[in-house]
């Protein structure tokens, strides 16, 4: 039999604190929190944009900070941590390009909200377009929108920052009680968004499914738009199994968005989302988005 040994460096290392568990525990640190908002209010620093950095950020003369709201701070870390910021913005610029305007706040939650409805509406016809297929329904993951959509112009950022990940634009055919099964699912765990559907679901089962203003034909097949994330087990949906078809676009969908966003600009088109009858819930209600 083989006897592993410490090496002696280690051994020497971890003798203080043996003999500190040998002795009785010395009593926890204690620590003083104080809570600020983080909203500018000490400083009037607000978000930076292309071409306001200094009236957004303030200045830094030598190791004295200038705020915006033209507080002035000497000394300590702060001088040079503005410092930093203001340097970075230029890199940044690129992201802070304004390429739209939305007319309300769209915030995040379920089971639909103006939001998911404005981008699953563009993500089936998006598909529909990359694949060259017929899109029936889109089925996209609340969790893939990580961010609410502003009031007002709309940067480069606000769009990165709503749709991060590396998720694909995917069209997969499927049958009908393959779709329907999703469904089913969807309505007793928590609903995702969703396009082309009109779903009625009660004390967390099925009442009715509409495609394309229709009942879902449990022996037809539907074309499904949705992401690689969710094809094989991503937020527990397994929307390729039992697939007729699957195209992945290769397109990622914040690389699908911002074109978007930038075409409806050139058109003088404001983004807009809006609630409708695509899902109704009858008794247990679903919690808001996390």
């Amino acid at each position: 039999m083989i006897k592993k040994t410490l090496p002696l460096a280690l051994i020497a290392l971890l003798l203080p604190f043996a003999a500190i568990s040998a002795q009785e525990a010395a009593p926890a640190p204690t620590f003083k929190w104080t809570l600020y908002d983080i909203d500018g209010h000490r400083t009037g620093v607000t978000i930076p944009m292309e071409n306001n950095i200094s009236q957004a950020l303030g200045t830094v003369e030598g190791k004295k900070y200038i705020a915006p709201n033209l507080k002035i701070y000497k000394g300590g870390c702060l001088p040079e941590v503005v410092r930093i910021m203001t340097d970075a913005q230029a890199t940044m610029a690129p992201v802070k390009e304004v390429i739209g305007y939305a007319t309300n706040e769209m915030k995040r939650y379920r089971p639909q909200c103006e939001l998911s409805n404005w981008f699953t509406d563009f993500f089936r016809a998006k598909t529909a377009e990359l694949t060259g297929k017929q899109v029936d329904v889109a089925i996209y993951n609340f969790g893939g929108i990580r961010a609410d959509m502003p009031q007002g112009p709309i940067t480069v950022d606000d769009i990165m920052s709503m749709f991060p990940f590396r998720n694909t634009l995917c069209y997969v055919r499927l049958k009908g009680s393959d779709l329907r099964a999703i469904f089913d699912f969807l309505a007793a765990t928590k609903m995702q968004a969703f396009s082309g559907a009109k779903v009625v679901v009660k004390d967390k089962k099925i009442v009715s499914i509409e495609i394309g203003g229709k009942p879902l034909d449990k022996r037809k097949e539907y074309g499904v738009a949705t992401i690689n994330f969710l094809l094989t087990g991503g937020d527990d949906l397994f929307i390729a199994k039992n697939a007729l078809e699957l195209i992945d676009s290769g397109v990622y969908v914040m690389d699908a968005v911002i074109p978007y966003v930038r075409r409806l600009s050139a058109e003088s088109t404001p983004i807009e989302g809006r609630l409708d009858d695509r899902i109704t819930i009858i008794g247990v209600q679903e919690a808001d988005n996390e």
